[in-house]
């Protein structure tokens, strides 16, 4: 039985608010950054080098009514993090806030390699995208965090699940929700959530070589216990559920998004 998610009904509960959410040039990060906005946020569209899907992001934005801007930023570089926030403050601005509401950690590359294949180099490349840049962004969303925000880390069931040729990319989202578990300690106290989502296999450029293959689609299909592959929208309601009002009294938990891969 194939598994559709119907469009949501726009509340707007979001009005007024500003949100940040990393690698929302395509896939699920996109996905993101379109259901915030149509619940009312102002969404800072934060991308790292293709302008045009940025812009396309956007663009599906404003078509369904919202309000957004993008924000260009290495995240592997520290230098180009603090000049993302340097350009972050004048967004909000114009964004008509003072401060920022919600951050969503999406950013993240994808490895598909065994321990014996995984060099030094790819290694460092996907801990810098996928480990630090996120723990980085954090340290400097927080302090712009009025109290009562939201912090949610996109993490994957790829941590709960020990495939091998996914070994140093499940680290790394390992890692993402241990960070957020110790920030949900730390920002409690300002009534901050802080929250990880893993999604399980998902139709996105980053699996797309996978899919084409008729047999890799076959073993991805099977193991959701609702079967199928994921799209985006299903990642974007549960942020948007953690982001909103009805996530408040949620925080340091991680929320499978996979159709139930992680126990099937």
């Amino acid at each position: 039985m194939e598994i559709t998610i119907e469009e949501p009904i726009v509340e707007r509960r979001l009005e007024g608010q500003v949100a940040l959410v990393t690698g929302a040039g395509r896939g699920i990060g996109r996905a993101i950054a379109m259901r915030l906005a149509r619940d009312g946020a102002f969404v800072i569209v934060h991308y790292r080098e293709n302008d045009a899907r940025a812009n396309e992001t956007l663009a599906a934005i404003t078509r369904d009514g919202g309000r957004g801007v993008t924000l260009r930023a290495d995240l592997r570089s520290l230098s180009e993090i603090d000049g993302m926030f340097a350009r972050l403050d004048a967004l909000i601005a114009e964004g008509g806030a003072t401060a920022l509401d919600i951050l969503v950690n999406n950013a993240g590359i994808g490895v598909v390699k065994t321990i014996r294949e995984t060099d030094g180099a790819t290694f460092d490349d996907v801990v810098a995208v996928n480990a630090r840049a996120p723990f980085f962004v954090a340290q400097g969303a927080i302090p712009r965090l009025r109290d009562g925000g939201r912090i949610v880390n996109v993490s994957s069931i790829s941590s709960q699940m020990g495939f091998p040729n996914l070994i140093a990319y499940s680290m790394t989202k390992s890692a993402v929700h241990a960070m957020s578990l110790a920030l949900a300690r730390e920002l409690g106290v300002r009534g901050i959530t802080v929250n990880s989502v893993a999604p399980g296999v998902i139709d996105t450029d980053m699996n797309a070589d996978t899919l084409r293959d008729a047999a890799s689609r076959a073993y991805m299909e099977s193991l959701p216990v609702l079967g199928g592959i994921g799209t985006p929208e299903f990642v974007a309601g549960a942020v948007a559920f953690l982001v909103s009002p009805d996530g408040a009294w949620v925080t340091g938990q991680q929320l499978n998004v996979s159709g139930g891969s992680s126990f099937g």
